[in-house]
């Protein structure tokens, strides 16, 4: 593991150290994933966003339950290292090929606290 991988890891980590409030998790969460990671996932999570079939790979469905598993066991781990490193050039590339810009963003433990905790429970609900 190199070291910015672990970085990566220990960010995550750190995220779910403390618990946040109920009302920062479902408004900051849901806007992060509204202004930031539906143009491929879609409102739903399941992979059906305007970009979804436009990337190569096509954009995955998240409420499978290897994903709840995955998001679960690894709390904030995935979520950030999808962010900051987004899975190679895949994500920028998408964007970029299809003319999509997203503003740039200083995250912090509390957005991906957030977003993970939004993501989990689109995902329980869609069980």
């Amino acid at each position: 593991m190199t070291a910015r991988e672990l970085g990566i890891a220990l960010l995550g980590a750190m995220a779910f150290a403390l618990p946040p409030s109920a009302f920062a998790q479902n408004t900051n969460g849901k806007n992060l994933y509204t202004q930031r990671c539906a143009v491929c996932h879609g409102a739903d999570i399941k992979g059906t966003g305007p970009l979804a079939r436009k990337s190569n790979p096509p954009t995955p469905d998240l409420t499978t339950a290897a994903f709840k598993k995955r998001l679960e066991s690894y709390p904030g781990v995935i979520v950030s290292s999808v962010i900051l490193r987004p899975n190679g050039d895949l994500i920028p590339r998408t964007l970029k090929e299809n003319g999509v810009k997203i503003a740039p963003h200083s995250w912090t433990v509390q957005d991906f606290r957030d977003l993970n905790k939004y993501m989990g429970d689109v995902i329980s609900e869609s069980r």
